[in-house]
């Protein structure tokens, strides 16, 4: 059970050319967030889902801290209206100041990019090296493939039965915040449970 939530890190697409449902999705956990009081950091872009939920909490007075390579920033990607935004020189920087003393991750759908940083994380907290919740908003069955993939992976033995618990699915993006305050915390003993 989380005691306090007090800022996330969200991963999610820079396309502007998806189906309006995951922009959707993107907005109302904007709202979400921003009506609980809960920062978020993210990358840093103004288009796309990304575009979609840094609005959502500006619009809402939320808190939003965007975190950009700066080759991004040259070919004009970075949003104009988020104050707190950090230029970086690398993707890797990147990845790491995202998830920098933040209480939870929040995977909306995405491309190569947003999986990237996903499975890192979730290498991470398989590592014992970050123990908050991952949770993966499943809007219209996005990540019903790569939940299938990770589920055959613990079939085939290529992971543990306990990693099952590294992430948890949400259908509905509204329902993020009150299933990141009951997940349980995760513990694991990394040398023993980290290797097959």
């Amino acid at each position: 059970m989380k005691d306090s939530l007090n800022r996330v890190c969200v991963f999610c697409a820079s396309s502007s050319k998806v189906n309006d449902i995951y922009s959707k999705a993107a907005n109302d956990l904007g709202v979400s967030l921003a009506g609980e009081g809960i920062a978020m950091n993210y990358g840093g872009g103004a288009v796309g889902l990304m575009g979609e939920i840094s609005n959502a909490m500006l619009k809402n007075g939320g808190e939003v801290r965007g975190v950009i390579p700066k080759f991004m920033v040259e070919v004009e990607w970075e949003h104009k209206g988020v104050e707190d935004m950090i230029h970086v020189d690398t993707m890797a920087e990147r990845k790491k100041l995202l998830v920098e003393d933040v209480d939870a991750v929040i995977s909306l759908p995405g491309g190569t990019g947003t999986l990237e940083e996903l499975f890192e994380v979730l290498s991470n907290k398989k590592l014992g090296l970050f123990n908050k919740p991952v949770i993966l908003v499943n809007t219209n069955g996005f990540f019903n493939p790569l939940i299938d993939l990770l589920n055959k992976m613990i079939e085939e033995d290529f992971m543990r039965v306990e990693h099952g618990n590294l992430w948890t699915v949400v259908d509905d993006s509204k329902d993020v915040v009150e299933v990141i305050k009951n997940v349980e915390p995760w513990t694991c003993d990394a040398f023993k449970i980290a290797a097959v």
